[in-house]
């Protein structure tokens, strides 16, 4: 009996062995790259880590900032501002850096996450995501747990996205040097500025 358990605990580690090499070719074989997308198995197990992974308790946490129209309005604001880079306004993730990271940008307009709790929406947004392009925004001094909560009720918003709403972000998304030059003279010529 003990040598059958012996025989047993050999062949699974060999098997283990096997299953790590060939996981460590596979990798080496598909190099570094960020552009080739994720595959099926990895799109399948990467969310439920991540939700194994968030406490129970943060996923359970709920909202302290009342839902309201000027909540919704400073989470857009905040949006357009330092998300939609990767996010697109409309949450789809089409952006030049959003499709070129990897895993790719999620479409927020999605039951992928649409279905998290608030509280799981807070804690990615304060935490971030390990081995993504999702960075840890909390606790930055100058936007603090409300300007998060506010964030989680403009994502509830997402697929309810208006033309309005939408061409308000786009004014508030940030401005390279060369197109803040640009829109400023656009500016002068309309309204006969120029002197």
């Amino acid at each position: 009996m003990i040598r059958f358990l012996f025989r047993l605990i050999v062949l699974f580690l060999v098997v283990c062995g096997i299953g790590a090499v060939a996981c460590t070719l596979w990798f080496v074989g598909q190099g570094i790259s960020a552009k080739s997308a994720p595959g099926a198995l990895e799109m399948a197990v990467a969310p439920r880590l991540r939700s194994m992974a968030i406490p129970r308790a943060a996923r359970d946490q709920r909202s302290p900032v009342p839902a309201s129209a000027a909540a919704l309005n400073e989470g857009m604001e905040h949006f357009a501002d330092h998300c939609a880079l990767c996010h697109a306004n409309d949450g789809s993730g089409d952006t030049r850096m959003g499709r070129n990271l990897y895993p790719r940008v999620p479409d927020m307009r999605l039951a992928a996450t649409q279905d998290l709790t608030d509280g799981e929406l807070f804690y990615i947004i304060e935490n971030g995501v390990k081995l993504t392009g999702m960075p840890a925004w909390g606790g930055d001094p100058e936007h603090g747990a409300e300007a998060t909560w506010n964030l989680v009720q403009f994502i509830r918003h997402i697929p309810k996205l208006t033309p309005a709403e939408l061409s308000k972000m786009k004014e508030l998304n940030p401005k390279a040097p060369d197109e803040e030059a640009e829109s400023k003279d656009s500016h002068k010529h309309k309204h006969g500025d120029e002197k």
